[in-house]
């Protein structure tokens, strides 16, 4: 069990009878009446978002997560398949539990997250950062780096990233992917 004050991004609670990620929180005392935390909760088996509004002495079930290394090996039409690195089993997530999947290159290490008390696959989560070539941009025009201007570029996956106009084709980025922007050049 948990109260109000535990809140923070990342953590997992049963709520409704269904497994929750905390996405974001704001904790808010108001001039009258008592404090209450805005969350925004992301379903750890749909996939989808929704906001919840938990009042100042609410207690929460906490959920207990374990984060696996898995490796990304392919995608078919059940989703994207994961081996384990320890025991080499394999594990397929549907499409709409694994978020920035467009930034994932077959042979890459992600966080898998299972439920511990039935051992059943949630999510999928990529690296904070990744490192891609750039395939395709529009070159940029010499002298028009007065004003932080973005245009948009390709990566070898094919997701698109706005860069500065400085990024050539064949130039490597680092991209983050949970605000899928790009970061800086990699030499």
């Amino acid at each position: 069990m948990a109260n109000v004050a535990d809140i923070r991004n990342g953590l997992c609670i049963e709520l409704n009878g269904d497994l929750w990620q905390i996405v974001e929180f704001l904790h808010v005392k108001p001039g009258k009446g008592p404090a209450f935390v805005r969350t925004k909760l992301k379903s750890l088996t749909s996939g989808k978002v929704v906001d919840n509004t938990f009042n100042g002495s609410a207690n929460l079930v906490t959920a207990r997560i374990e984060r696996k290394q898995y490796q990304y090996l392919y995608k078919d039409e059940t989703g994207y398949n994961f081996m384990d690195n320890e025991t080499f089993d394999q594990v397929s997530l549907p499409e709409a539990l694994v978020e920035n999947a467009d930034l994932m290159r077959e042979g890459d290490q992600v966080d898998v997250l299972i439920h511990a008390e039935t051992g059943k696959t949630l999510s999928c989560e990529l690296p904070q950062f990744v490192e891609m070539e750039v395939t395709y941009t529009e070159p940029g025009l010499r002298g028009n780096t007065a004003t932080n201007t973005l245009k948009l570029a390709t990566v070898e996956t094919g997701a698109e990233i706005k860069v500065p106009l400085f990024i050539n084709i064949g130039d490597r980025i680092k991209i983050d992917t949970h605000e899928r922007a790009y970061v800086e050049r990699v030499k």
